[in-house]
């Protein structure tokens, strides 16, 4: 095997030449109108907003960060721009059921005239009523129809009195009532004088009178129909003064609505109830007797009102809307309540819109972790979707939970595109476990986290800077920093062959960018400006970093950088905390001894390792057992373990390292501990890529930096991360200047053999591995092993045979005590 060659400084990060550009600074650019490599999620977005069919709703999915809100926001206002405004929606009075207010559709704008007229409409019956009612017409068929009334009555008494008095009867009014008394040339008798009276004449008398008695009566019980036959006649002449007033302000209302039939029918029930409840509109001095006289309620001309729920004033296109809080109550509307004397009371004027009322006939943008949190406004927006139309109805009364009298209003029909904007892990989750999502939201737009590094992205991303810039009023950036701009994009996603598009990190690192350029009094951001704010932001975070540096500096975390040691290998791992990570190097040590082929994982058998860890170490295992146990067991037991772990271990990107401490402890061969590695491995030896690579270097480096740079230290790396390096330029001037070195390797013998400085060895055609190899010592070891194993399963057996052939004596049964 030909000696490994540490990777040259050019390959370790791929920089951005400034000269490519043909510009100056930013400020020659254009602005850029379309997001950076979008291509499919905007044909998706094209395609969801645009086919107009049930249940083509978009779910937009991708990192928070990506520009997802931004990109999606603006394309459907522009979308919007283009379509017509939608109708105003109103709630009125049911005046047959109140608790069933009535949903007027208007043309946009008309919905706030109708409020205002019917407000003038309420002025003016307010004033003109009374007039009518307080009129001299109105007082004289008054009291001509209460003029008829008593003429009538006093018409019929005198009559009565007129055929008594032909009977020798007289008729008096007392004020307990009528009563008739005899008369004796032309005098009342008296109760004595009548006592006198022969017996025949008295009977005479009292026939008369029990007559007349009969007559009264008659004439009392009309009475009262006479009094309803007038009450009919003044309610007529209200009616017909009434509608003197209602009927020409409705008529002329209704002239400006002649095309919209719902309008019309609710001002005809107004008419109506206005003329049967004039009261309402007069004082209680005002009413007079013809009215009843009493005082109507000061909140009763509020079911004359119209409540705009929603009206689209905006100059042009459909509404685009986004809610923040996307409660149930904020997304379907709700009913307030009004305390009164103790109690809670509402009507049709006190029905909030939701969010879903404001998009009607455009477009709702809802985040889907707030949307899913909000107790179930999940179900109700899939309710109002599925029933294409919007019900206000409170959460206890849907769920069953109260049976009080509530506001019933009439649904609302829904015309809208709903985008929610959340995570790939939530979609593929509601895809899964609620069969409703695929049935409702049936086109998906997923946002690319990178594109290709090529030239016309690098220039994409240079009017992009360009336009961020002038956007948020920063520094023009000159082409050195747009070249460290490209840098960072790159190192961002961890490819020197892409760039990220994580909007908000670059819109972050441009204004950091810009402050520290105006710190200077620059008038233009440089390159140096981009690496200081960059430097800046690990700074802030780097506390703990430094802190887990300094224990190893000072022996608290044990890490080797010089010697040679025998099955303990330098391996390397990443630490997230937040948004910030960083490398760290970790001592994994093996043991070998004779066993049966039992690879013990210790993070694993006291629960401190993942399951993918617990996978990179069976992996291992079945690789040393396809290996070295092609023509005898496998005779060993061996141990792994990550050194002064105490949080917990997850990742197969120590799997190489732990195979190389395996090797080295079953080949008894020492360990350069100057190198530390990373790496997982499969089950043929092939050493596969992992994540956080530069982290990873960097942080070993670190280390080694601390203790003093000897030009033996380095890194070994997959061969299929190389593409992935974009380092910090201190670790590419060191390797320049050969004080460190990264190594690339392919399989597991490339990676043992810069470990040790010993040939891994490969099979010969007669199967064995050349002598002094690390597979050879490997394989011989094992074979020692293997033979030590027999000869003690084979004495044991002698040992066993012999005592079978033993003969047995029995013992006296003891006797008893």
């Amino acid at each position: 095997m030909s000696k490994a060659i540490p990777l040259a400084p050019e390959a370790l990060c791929r920089l951005c030449d400034p000269s490519q550009f043909s510009f100056e600074t930013t400020n020659e650019l254009t602005d850029l109108t379309e997001i950076i490599g979008q291509s499919r999620a905007v044909q998706a977005v094209h395609f969801g907003v645009g086919i107009q069919r049930d249940g083509y709703n978009l779910y937009v999915m991708g990192p928070s960060g990506m520009g997802k809100h931004s990109m999606v926001r603006q394309f459907l206002e522009q979308k919007a721009r283009e379509q017509e405004r939608p109708a105003d929606w109103c709630y009125v009075n049911n005046f047959e059921q109140a608790h069933k207010p009535k949903a007027l559709r208007l043309p946009h704008g008309r919905g706030a005239q109708l409020a205002l007229e019917m407000e003038q409409l309420l002025d003016e019956l307010a004033t003109m009523l009374p007039a009518a009612f307080e009129g001299e017409e109105y007082r004289e068929h008054l009291q001509t129809l209460e003029e008829e009334l008593k003429t009538q009555q006093e018409q019929a008494f005198t009559a009565l009195a007129e055929a008594a008095a032909k009977q020798q009867v007289k008729l008096f009014r007392t004020p307990s009532g009528f009563a008739f008394a005899p008369l004796r040339d032309g005098e009342v008798v008296s109760p004595e004088a009548f006592d006198k009276l022969p017996a025949e004449e008295q009977a005479a008398i009292e026939k008369d009178v029990a007559s007349l008695q009969e007559q009264l009566q008659t004439i009392i019980q009309h009475i009262p129909q006479w009094r309803k036959e007038t009450r009919n006649k003044v309610k007529a002449l209200n009616h017909e003064v009434a509608m003197s007033v209602v009927g020409g302000l409705i008529a002329e209302l209704k002239k400006g609505y002649s095309e919209l039939p719902a309008v019309l029918d609710h001002l005809d029930a107004v008419e109506h109830d206005v003329v049967n409840n004039v009261k309402d509109f007069l004082k209680g001095e005002e009413q007079g007797e013809g009215l009843g006289g009493q005082q109507g309620d000061p909140r009763a001309l509020h079911r004359y009102k119209v409540n705009n729920l929603v009206l689209n004033n905006r100059e042009e296109g459909a509404p685009v809307v986004y809610l923040d809080n996307p409660t149930y109550l904020n997304l379907v509307g709700r009913a307030e309540h009004l305390a009164q004397f103790g109690t809670l009371v509402t009507d049709f004027t006190l029905l909030k819109p939701g969010a879903l009322h404001e998009a009607n006939g455009g477009y709702l943008l809802v985040d889907a972790h707030k949307l899913l949190t909000q107790p179930y406004a999940w179900e109700g927006l899939k309710r109002a979707l599925y029933a294409s139309q919007i019900n206000i109805e409170p959460l206890e009364k849907m769920w069953g939970l109260a049976s009080t009298v509530s506001l019933e209003p009439e649904p609302i029909p829904l015309d809208l595109k709903v985008v929610i904007l959340g995570d790939r892990i939530l979609y593929y989750l509601l895809q899964e476990y609620d069969p409703d999502f695929g049935e409702l939201f049936k086109v998906q737009a997923d946002f690319e986290e990178q594109i290709e590094r090529t030239p016309d992205n690098n220039l994409l991303m240079a009017r992009l800077i360009a336009t961020l810039s002038r956007k948020e009023q920063l520094l023009a950036f000159h082409r050195d920093a747009v070249a460290q701009v490209i840098n960072y994009a790159s190192r961002h996603v961890e490819d020197s062959h892409k760039l990220t598009t994580h909007m908000r990190s670059i819109a972050d690192l441009l204004s950091e960018a810009d402050y520290w350029a105006r710190q200077r009094d620059s008038e233009l951001v440089e390159g140096d400006d981009i690496r200081h704010a960059i430097d800046q932001q690990e700074h802030r975070a780097s506390r703990m970093r430094e802190r887990l540096h300094e224990a190893i500096q000072r022996d608290d975390i044990l890490i080797d950088s010089s010697s040679e040691q025998v099955g303990q290998v330098n391996a390397l791992s990443v630490l997230g905390l937040g948004n910030y990570s960083f490398g760290q190097p970790s001592r994994v040590t093996a043991t070998v001894h004779i066993g049966e082929g039992q690879v013990v994982d210790i993070e694993r058998e006291v629960e401190m390792g993942g399951p993918i860890h617990s996978k990179g170490v069976l992996i291992l295992s079945s690789f040393i057992a396809a290996r070295y146990a092609r023509r005898q067991p496998l005779s060993l037991s061996a141990s792994l373990v990550f050194e002064q772990n105490y949080g917990g271990v997850e990742g197969d990107s120590a799997s190489l390292a732990e195979l190389c401490a395996l090797l080295s402890a079953l080949a008894e061969v020492p360990v350069r501990q100057s190198l530390a590695m990373t790496g997982s491995v499969n089950q043929h030896g092939q050493v596969q890529p992992i994540g956080g690579v530069n982290e990873k270097i960097e942080g070993f480096f670190e280390v080694c930096r601390a203790r003093g740079l000897s030009g033996e230290q380095g890194v070994i790396i997959p061969a299929s991360n190389t593409k992935n390096l974009m380092l910090h330029p201190d670790v590419v001037e060191a390797v320049r200047q050969g004080q460190f070195h990264i190594y690339e390797v392919r399989g597991v013998d490339e990676a043992i053999t810069l470990l040790t400085g010993v040939e891994a060895g490969e099979l010969n055609e007669e199967g064995e591995y050349p002598e002094g190899t690390v597979n050879a010592r490997a394989f011989e070891r094992l074979h020692e092993m293997t033979l030590i194993r027999q000869h003690y399963a084979e004495h044991a057996k002698e040992r066993e045979e012999a005592e079978q052939e033993q003969p047995t004596t029995e013992e006296p049964p003891a006797e008893p005590q």
